[in-house]
């Protein structure tokens, strides 16, 4: 039988599928394209989030002495920022390359782009916590939190569609304590979307994430915060290296030899950043600068 080699690119590949099942909290988030930054003034490209607009009546049959109101279309300017890269580097011995690996996806990429999942999750869960959040929910009773957290939402005008429950792990027990939680049957899936999820409440679909504060929760829709990632390019110099993207995630994968130390060298790497959309001065000036598309839950369980 010949022998069969991975090429870079095949590698790479299954890398970026790794963190495409893995990851959750950035499938919550909205996904921005990172061919975009190409060029773009101190790596940052703006994601605009469309205009506020309210319609008006003119009664019908009126004498016509006074004019229709005109409004100001004014789209919201969200600066997204390349400001981090993720990387996971190994060193593989001769020993190790000769006596020990027998498969290099499952012992040495599978367990690096393990890695790179957790430094994305926290990454979000960070832009998620510090954000400046217009609206808090203090309930104890898991149900009524979520109850108040999806009224916010409705009267913030945020869309029903894309709207998710995020739990810390204490805050998960509460809820899987509450009578009130119909849980929903996510069997025949082994994506981390679905295995994270607990059950559908208040009409949210809801997850528990350990990269957030245990006692923390939110009502989050998927325009709340943008994320970009992009993968740098292969540098000529490495012996074999290979740069995709799947489904949004992008990652480059390096492999060269290092003579003087007689070992190999794997680093995965992404560039990444993670913004909060702040528009909540569409609601009015009290919320100039806050985001009013995630609602934060305190007091749950207490």
């Amino acid at each position: 039988m010949a022998n069969e080699f991975l090429s870079a690119e095949v590698i790479a590949a299954q890398a970026v599928g790794l963190l495409e099942r893995e990851t959750m909290l950035a499938q919550l988030v909205t996904r921005l394209s990172g061919t975009d930054f190409a060029g773009a003034k101190g790596d940052t490209i703006t994601m605009r989030v469309p205009a506020y607009l309210e319609a008006r009546e003119y009664e019908l049959r009126n004498d016509r002495s006074d004019p229709i109101e005109i409004d100001e279309i004014a789209e919201t300017a969200i600066k997204v920022t390349l400001d981090r890269m993720l990387y996971s580097g190994v060193a593989l011995t001769d020993e190790n390359l000769t006596l020990d690996i027998r498969s290099f996806g499952e012992q040495v990429t599978g367990p690096q782009s393990r890695a790179m999942v957790r430094g994305m999750e926290q990454l979000v869960a960070d832009a998620i916590e510090s954000a400046d959040i217009a609206f808090t929910i203090n309930e104890s009773d898991p149900y009524l939190a979520a109850a108040k957290a999806r009224s916010q939402l409705n009267k913030n005008s945020i869309p029903l569609a894309g709207r998710a429950l995020l739990l810390g792990s204490d805050t998960e027990i509460a809820f899987l304590s509450s009578p009130l939680l119909v849980r929903a049957d996510t069997s025949g899936s082994t994506s981390a979307l679905r295995e994270a999820q607990i059950g559908r409440i208040a009409g949210m679909d809801t997850y528990v994430s350990q990269f957030i504060d245990p006692e923390a929760a939110y009502a989050i829709h998927v325009s709340a915060f943008g994320l970009a990632n992009l993968a740098p390019v292969v540098p000529d110099g490495v012996t074999s290296g290979g740069a995709t993207t799947y489904n949004g995630f992008a990652t480059r994968w390096i492999r060269d030899y290092d003579a003087m130390f007689l070992r190999d060298r794997s680093v995965l790497s992404s560039l990444i950043g993670c913004s909060s959309v702040d528009d909540g001065h569409q609601l009015g000036e009290d919320h100039e600068g806050e985001n009013v598309r995630v609602v934060k839950l305190e007091g749950i369980g207490a």
